[in-house]
């Protein structure tokens, strides 16, 4: 007769049977680390080209900025730099994004939509991304310094403040939205360094007041989700609805103040050879009270910013102010 231990009937009764989730390992890790092996690698692509957000990228049109003010769009080689440019930042963007989802893993699974981004999810595994946004830093920045040394600058300080935005400036109610202003001006800067073309003031300010603007409107849409919206955003709890609304307020009247003025001011006419810039204010207008409309009307958007992108209304409002623009300042030619 053979001992207990030949008998595979029961060994196998006797044998701890193994758990899809151990006592020291959460069932919801164990789930997306199972995610992870499971993917194909295509999946996993996937995963990482959307936590790159290329959709966001269009914020870095403020690159291109100091090319179409200077009458310079019809200028192949400083399109070109300005292009680089662009692409620099793109990729430094996505590496931001990236270093964000990491850093915000845990607030990103409490939020209704959120959670489903591929790092919260489980669809990209940390390590991934980790190496993605090294990589991407690594190669925009090898291609700032040698496109211009004060651009290479300027991207590392962009860099550098959104890696303190991460880490402790995004949890400071007002300063969270002023290092999102700042970031915007720093791409102004960048596109001027660029191509070499010399900055207004204007710009620079407009660009800042239209920044901060976006960035109370999108607080106020997420404060109106509610008690929940604290747990997703630290620096919801010092924000209150009074106090972003006059700040809205405040900067919607900024914004189109400085555009108008700069549309006015002397400079600006004798440039562009024209004293008809100034109603291109109207679209301006428009695009402002559209905004604060989508604040208010689309409570289970993930985002105004991104919902203004894919609204009609709005859309036809940018596309106008562009037009009209690109009218008056070119006449639909070059300038000398």
């Amino acid at each position: 007769m053979g001992s207990a231990h030949d008998d595979p009937a029961l060994n196998r009764a006797t044998e701890p049977k193994e758990s899809v989730t151990s006592a020291s390992e959460p069932r919801g890790d164990s789930k997306r680390a199972q995610s992870i092996r499971r993917g194909s690698l295509l999946w996993r692509l996937g995963g990482l080209a959307s936590t790159l957000r290329p959709h966001q990228w269009v914020k870095n049109v403020f690159v291109l900025a100091p090319v179409v003010f200077a009458k310079e769009i019809f200028s192949l080689p400083l399109l070109a730099r300005a292009a680089i440019a662009f692409g620099v930042f793109c990729l430094l963007a996505g590496a931001v994004y990236t270093m964000n989802d990491l850093a915000d893993v845990e607030a990103d699974r409490r939020h209704p939509v959120k959670r489903h981004r591929p790092i919260a999810s489980g669809r990209l595994d940390p390590a991934w991304a980790r190496v993605s946004a090294a990589g991407l830093i690594v190669i925009s920045l090898s291609a700032g310094a040698w496109l211009d040394l004060r651009f290479f600058v300027v991207a590392l300080v962009y860099l550098l403040q959104n890696i303190a935005y991460s880490k402790r400036l995004k949890h400071i109610a007002y300063l969270d939205v002023g290092c999102i202003a700042t970031g915007f001006v720093l791409r102004v800067m960048a596109g001027g360094y660029a191509t070499r073309i010399g900055i207004s003031w204007y710009l620079l300010v407009c660009t800042a007041l239209l920044a901060l603007f976006l960035g109370f409107g999108k607080r106020r849409h997420e404060l109106a989700a509610g008690a929940r919206a604290s747990k997703q955003r630290q620096s919801l709890e010092s924000y209150g609805v009074r106090g972003l609304d006059i700040a809205l307020g405040l900067t919607a009247t900024a914004t189109v103040a400085a555009y108008l003025l700069y549309t006015l001011d002397p400079h600006t006419r004798a440039l562009f050879r024209t004293d008809w810039l100034w109603p291109s204010s109207i679209f301006v207008v428009l695009g402002v009270l559209r905004f604060l409309t989508l604040v208010r009307s689309r409570p289970k958007a993930e985002s105004p910013t991104q919902e203004m992108l894919r609204d009609g209304p709005f859309v036809a409002i940018l596309m106008g102010w562009i037009a009209a623009v690109l009218w008056i300042v070119y006449q639909l030619r070059p300038g000398p």
